[in-house]
């Protein structure tokens, strides 16, 4: 089990920027490039292992091969492989949106529901983004403000800056604003309820497709509530803090100064995203890995190093 180089699958949405081609190096033809979904085992779209033996299999394919056990054994609550992570550019704001918790997702889309976490990356200067209500409505106000178009008027609109982190429990009302460049790890889900789309139209012309009915069942109608503020452990040649913990994933931020060593052990497979720098990362094998990449390193692996001036998010479940 060598550290997998993963080359990632794409989606050109309409409020999608050229940031992940221009500043991440993504070989993308998409005009607009608005996310990559760099670890994903899901039908909408695989990420690939591009070095080593498993090249040009998909990481479902690999993991079908390889056995579960590549996973890790906190993995085996899970009926699928557990996560996804993106690279988000929003060029243009998001649509206001919510996901369904698992219940009723499987009930009613046949999937998992969608808890994830948020870290900026970057942002344009006055960015803001959209989380949960200024205070607690109604059910009848909230569907009184989606047919008159003053939903906005309710919601919390948030500054951010680089390094600001989100956590985005399932049934929160949301929206990355414009000009936000994130970093998102979340349940290994695509259900998404639109409830406000600035009247947009798609590819077709026509106003794109909201799901207010279901919004209207899973939205929690309050406030959403922040994840609470970790330190900074610094260690011999890095620093590093906890992003999120969670029931499907924990995630850290960490900034190599030199190098850094971790374990990916029998619990769970290490996930590397790398947002700055050009770091090497060894174990059983050797990557050379560049700002945007990303490296699945599985379950049992042993120890492994990030060598060299970076920053990385570090994934495991």
């Amino acid at each position: 089990m060598y550290p997998m180089l993963l080359k990632p699958a794409f989606k050109d949405y309409i409020w999608g920027g050229t940031r992940l081609r221009d500043d991440f190096g993504k070989d993308c033809d998409y005009d607009k490039v608005a996310e990559s979904w760099e670890l994903s085992c899901h039908k909408d779209g695989q990420s690939t292992i591009a070095n080593g033996e498993f090249a040009g299999l998909t990481l479902s394919d690999y993991i079908e091969k390889a056995g579960r056990s590549v996973l890790g054994t906190d993995c085996e609550k899970f009926e699928n492989f557990p996560i996804l992570i993106k690279l988000i550019d929003a060029k243009d704001n998001l649509s206001v949106q919510v996901h369904p918790d698992n219940d009723y997702a499987m009930r009613v889309e046949g999937e998992y529901g969608k808890t994830e976490m948020w870290y900026v990356v970057d942002c344009d200067e006055g960015a803001t983004l959209l989380y949960g209500f200024k205070h607690e409505i109604s059910k009848d106000e909230f569907a009184q403000r989606i047919a008159d178009n003053t939903l906005l008027e309710v919601t919390n609109a948030v500054p951010v800056k680089k390094g600001d982190v989100f956590f985005i429990q399932s049934g929160t009302l949301h929206a990355i604003g414009k000009g936000i460049l994130i970093a998102e790890i979340q349940q290994n889900s695509n259900t998404t309820y639109r409830i406000y789309d600035y009247g947009r139209v798609g590819k077709d012309g026509k106003p794109r497709e909201l799901h207010v009915e279901k919004a209207k069942d899973v939205t929690n109608l309050c406030p959403a509530k922040a994840y609470p503020e970790t330190p900074v452990e610094q260690h011999d040649g890095f620093d590093i803090k906890l992003l999120s913990s969670c029931e499907y994933f924990t995630t850290y931020r960490v900034n190599v100064d030199s190098k850094a060593e971790f374990e990916a052990d029998e619990k769970s497979f290490n996930s590397i995203l790398v947002l700055e720098g050009d770091p090497v990362i060894s174990g059983n094998g050797t990557v050379n890995a560049k700002k945007g990449d990303s490296i699945f390193i599985g379950a049992g692996s042993g120890k492994y190093t990030v060598e060299g001036k970076c920053t990385v998010i570090l994934t495991k479940v």
